[in-house]
């Protein structure tokens, strides 16, 4: 994995090697583009977690995520107190990351 200093570092390498495309966490899945992948639909390649020096809602995460059919992306969400609702399912994929 690479080292980032900020979230914006990390967005920009990751699209820099090919990760163009902006996902959204649903419940269930991710979006993008009027497509949705579910659990079993992609992996996460990479990731990268960034606290807040100040204000412990800053955390986030950023997942490189690549799906079965080869589209590649990212998703940007936060962890801990600010972590987004998502099933069981989905929390257990993206698990390894927090």
């Amino acid at each position: 994995m690479y080292v980032y200093e900020t979230l914006s570092g990390a967005v920009n390498g990751l699209k820099e090697r090919g990760f163009s495309v902006d996902f959204n966490l649903l419940e269930n899945c991710l979006v993008c583009e009027n497509e949705k992948f579910d659990v079993n639909e992609f992996d996460i390649i990479e990731y990268y977690r960034f606290e807040g020096d100040s204000n412990p809602s800053d955390e986030s995460i950023i997942y490189g995520i690549e799906s079965k059919s080869g589209v590649k992306g990212i998703l940007v969400s936060g962890y801990g107190i600010s972590a987004e609702g998502m099933s069981a399912e989905m929390a257990k994929k993206i698990r390894f990351a927090d």
